[in-house]
């Protein structure tokens, strides 16, 4: 008898230590750099408008920038031939590299899928290997 008297005294706690007691109560939300990243700046928007297409916009922006202030610097576009054989200007190897890192991001996520750190390293590479050896 006595056992079943520490047994029913125990039972409140074991509901309490399996989560019992929070049944239908609603959870604090834990911050989450992925939700934050992706979830839309802007509500009610034509487009989807996250942090990571205004960074994507930003860098393409920003690169066609730069391309504008180095032909002002330097007119030309600095033409060479490279290992392909073919002659490029800067703003060449930047569609290239480009071009090349799109194709990057898609077979990634046709063959592995997420995350997406691996093809960010790849094309960075990719993009390198374009401004110094094409």
């Amino acid at each position: 008898m006595r056992k079943l008297i520490y047994l029913i005294a125990a039972l409140p706690a074991v509901a309490i230590a399996q989560g019992w007691a929070n049944v239908g109560q609603q959870k604090e939300e834990v911050f989450s750099w992925t939700k934050w990243w992706t979830e839309p700046i802007f509500g009610g928007f034509w487009m989807a408008w996250n942090r990571s297409t205004l960074v994507f916009f930003i860098f393409i922006f920003a690169s066609i920038t730069l391309m504008a202030i180095l032909e002002i610097r330097r007119p030309g576009g600095d033409e060479r031939e490279g290992i392909l054989g073919l002659t490029t200007t800067r703003g060449d190897r930047l569609f290239i590299s480009l071009l090349g890192s799109a194709y990057i991001f898609l077979a990634w996520l046709g063959l592995v899928g997420m995350p997406l750190w691996g093809p960010v390293g790849l094309a960075v590479t990719w993009a390198a290997f374009c401004f110094w050896k094409v």
